[in-house]
């Protein structure tokens, strides 16, 4: 089975004076899997996922993400391949809250090389938009007029369309109850059958969802973790 994440002898620290490092000898994920990674606060589980995603670029060693090794990318390739081929949903949504529900849906696709093999389709939003229970009425009002887990609904199908290989989810469940909780996580994965899943939580009730648990302090080597990620 292919990898969708490879890391090797990965070291990242803010700079030579910080008190905190970043240090995974070796960690695969197979393509399809859905894994929990979990940690203390301030272990450095966000900034895993920026190096993952290319959102940051200093680190030595090797990222291969869906076979692309990061680091013989520009950031504007960086840009392009995140783009086309990961879908981020943040802990704190980020959608522009004076476009409406639908265009913030629709905005990454404008970064999206038109070249790729599949594009889009507007039947696949309607689709997606249909199992998160995102109306046409929803859809057409602005970000700020949603409530949270409208909010929510929205930031998954940004992240759902165009069919990422791989979504990322850095704590999206933090405002949520426990009963939302679950209902958003088994919306998640099964919207995302088809993807690689690295899901971020604290919270280990959500864990048993999953193929595999993964504990930060686990895959990386002794150092400092004072920072706050």
């Amino acid at each position: 089975m292919s990898c969708s994440l490879s890391i090797r002898d990965l070291f990242f620290t803010w700079s030579k004076h910080s008190h905190f490092s970043l240090r995974i000898p070796n960690w695969q994920i197979q393509t399809g899997e859905k894994v929990f990674l979990y940690g203390r606060s301030g272990e450095g589980k966000s900034t895993l996922l920026n190096l993952i995603s290319g959102i940051e670029s200093r680190y030595s060693g090797e990222i291969q993400v869906l076979g692309q090794d990061l680091a013989k990318l520009t950031q504007t390739q960086k840009d392009s391949f995140r783009a086309n081929n990961i879908g981020i949903i943040f802990q704190q949504f980020n959608l522009l809250p004076f476009l409406s529900a639908k265009q913030n849906i629709l905005l990454a696709q404008r970064f999206k090389n038109k070249n790729q093999t599949y594009t889009a389709q507007p039947e696949d939003l309607d689709a997606i938009c249909e199992k998160l229970e995102l109306s046409r009425h929803l859809l057409s009002q602005k970000a700020m007029e949603l409530s949270v887990g409208q909010q929510q609904r929205v930031a998954v199908a940004r992240a759902l369309y165009g069919q990422p290989a791989l979504i990322i989810a850095d704590e999206p469940t933090s405002a949520l109850d426990t009963q939302s909780r679950e209902q958003f996580i088994r919306l998640l994965l099964d919207s995302a059958q088809s993807s690689t899943v690295i899901f971020v939580s604290h919270d280990m009730s959500l864990a048993s969802h999953f193929d595999q648990q993964v504990e930060l302090a686990k895959i990386q080597q002794q150092g400092s973790k004072n920072h706050v990620a």
